[in-house]
């Protein structure tokens, strides 16, 4: 058997599954696809997660938009993150060329153009549904991680949770919670140390500073009402296809913490919400997080801990994680080693750095007798890559130098017509981009601190009538030689006395000092 034969069997043998699948490309040998050796993904298998890494401009999101819309053809929904705002095109078919012919015809598949549904999503002011969050939907210890705080700061966040919560003061934005944390600091700070305990200035002041740093990146716009529901990512159209989720952050990669905290969130509230599914034909929905450096990047110790913990956890529920990203390293290790499905794109050894890192990356491969990958990674086309799976018993697949099929969607961005035409059909911008604006923690509490100084403002007004009426309720009598006596009144009294004395001396006093100032200057002027 010729060493070309030997591969095409392996990867015959490797890359075949009992339920469905979906054909990802022709694996290369000598860098030439063979079209009998077809490297195919097992949809059983698509919730363990996964990896597509390379350099800038290698085909990672034409990889993504590959499995998007092959997971849609299948039934399953996904969620993508356009960062780069290249991912709009999925929602349309794509158009022909000899070069994409010419790819096929090494494949050994039609290429046949079509479009996936798509709801467009948003974080901020771009077009599309607006996804918020409530403030009490995230809770103490999951905010906490979010704003980085130690230990004593947490435990000052859980009291005011516990506060709001035993006080019916909802708790929705940002502005909610800042109110409840001065209110509890000043107005509240007695009645508060008697049921809960103290609460330094230090600890409020340091929260403080937090929260409105996470303000500052845009998370304001976020935190409120309508939540969104995380079962609407779930839905299916009428011809069965999974429905494309694509968020539109193209506004958002100077703002790392409002995107990590949106991906920790959701995370967080798909896990909670969805029901245990254990092992499935198909994934209930598949997450795309493009630019995955952006959420490890800027998170906390204790927040990496909360987001291995989920990734481990939300495979039970149906759900694959897929993180798109240039080098591997930017994942955590204990990330990587739950992903299932490896793409590895070219990457670019122009540093010594950049050398040590492909060695690196090439560890996380299996072994290979056909391809020295430390050395073809650098070499890889665009297009291509190296892909190993989980076969259906969690078996890692032979590693395949995969020529990629071609999106059958457009690879291109939709013109603002083509979105707003998607938009005006969407029900999920009907739903959720009415402003609900409820009575929440901060309308309850500005009105009790506004009835507490009323009531302070009439109690001293009190005090002062009361004075008034005792001074004129009182005569004084001025005596003097051979005149009768002379009864003043309160006015007279006041302004006859030792300290309105001093106090008029001492305006008149800065009157003429002020005047003689502009005096003197004019003087010097001349």
């Amino acid at each position: 058997m010729s060493k070309k034969e030997a591969f095409i069997q392996e990867i015959a043998q490797g890359y075949t599954f009992k339920g469905a699948t979906i054909d990802l490309g022709a694996a290369m040998l000598d860098k030439t696809g063979l079209p009998g050796a077809m490297v195919r993904l097992p949809l059983r298998t698509m919730n363990r997660h996964g990896l597509i890494a390379g350099a800038t401009g290698s085909g990672k999101t034409k990889t993504l938009q590959i499995l998007a819309e092959q997971l849609s053809a299948h039934g399953v929904p996904s969620l993508l993150m356009d960062i780069k705002g290249d991912l709009s095109g999925i929602a349309m078919p794509g158009s022909s060329n000899p070069k994409i012919e010419e790819r096929h015809q090494h494949i050994g598949i039609p290429f046949l153009p079509a479009g996936s549904p798509v709801d467009f999503l948003s974080l901020s002011e771009e077009k599309g549904a607006r996804l918020r969050a409530t403030i009490s939907e995230f809770g103490p210890v999951l905010f906490s991680r979010i704003l980085g705080l130690n230990d004593t700061q947490s435990g000052v966040v859980s009291v005011i949770f516990k506060y709001c919560d035993d006080h019916n003061l909802p708790l929705l934005d940002l502005q909610d919670f800042k109110q409840t944390l001065q209110y509890l600091a000043n107005e509240g700070k007695t009645a508060m140390e008697q049921e809960y305990g103290l609460i330094s200035s230090t600890s409020v002041g340091a929260i403080m500073r937090k929260v409105i740093e996470l303000e500052q990146q845009g998370a304001g716009s976020f935190f409120g009402e309508r939540s969104f529901e995380v079962e609407d990512l779930c839905r299916t159209d009428s011809n069965g296809k999974g429905i494309v989720s694509v968020i539109r952050l193209t506004d958002i990669q100077d703002r790392p913490k409002l995107f990590s905290t949106f991906m920790l969130q959701l995370l967080a509230e798909i896990y909670s919400s969805f029901p245990e599914a254990g092992d499935v034909e198909k994934p209930k929905l598949a997450i795309f997080i493009d630019e995955a450096h952006l959420v490890f990047s800027e998170a906390s110790k204790a927040l990496l801990d909360q987001i291995e913990a989920i990734v481990k956890l939300i495979r039970s529920k149906g759900v694959g994680l897929y993180f798109v990203t240039q080098n591997p390293a930017d994942i955590p290790e204990a990330v990587l080693g739950q992903l299932g499905l490896k793409i590895q794109h070219s990457l670019r050894a122009f540093t010594a750095k950049d050398r040590k890192a492909i060695k690196l990356a090439a560890e996380n491969y299996p072994e290979s007798a056909y391809y020295d990958v430390a050395q073809l990674i650098t070499e890889l086309g665009i297009g291509e890559a190296f892909v190993t799976a989980l076969n259906e018993k969690g078996i890692p697949t032979p590693l395949a130098h995969t020529l990629l099929r071609a999106p059958q969607s457009r690879m291109d961005v939709l013109t603002d017509y083509e979105i707003d035409s998607i938009l005006s059909r969407s029900p999920l911008v009907r739903k959720y981009n009415e402003v609900v604006d409820r009575e929440s923690a901060h309308d309850i509490l500005s009105r009790k601190v506004q009835a507490s100084r009323e009531a302070e403002m009439q109690e001293e007004l009190r005090k002062q009538r009361e004075a008034a009426e005792r001074a004129t309720a009182k005569t004084t009598t001025t005596r003097s030689p051979g005149r009768p006596r002379v009864e003043k009144s309160t006015f007279e009294e006041i302004m006859d006395s030792t300290v309105t004395r001093q106090v008029g001396r001492t305006i008149a006093r800065e009157l003429a000092r002020g005047l003689l100032g502009v005096l003197g200057l004019g003087g010097r002027r001349r």
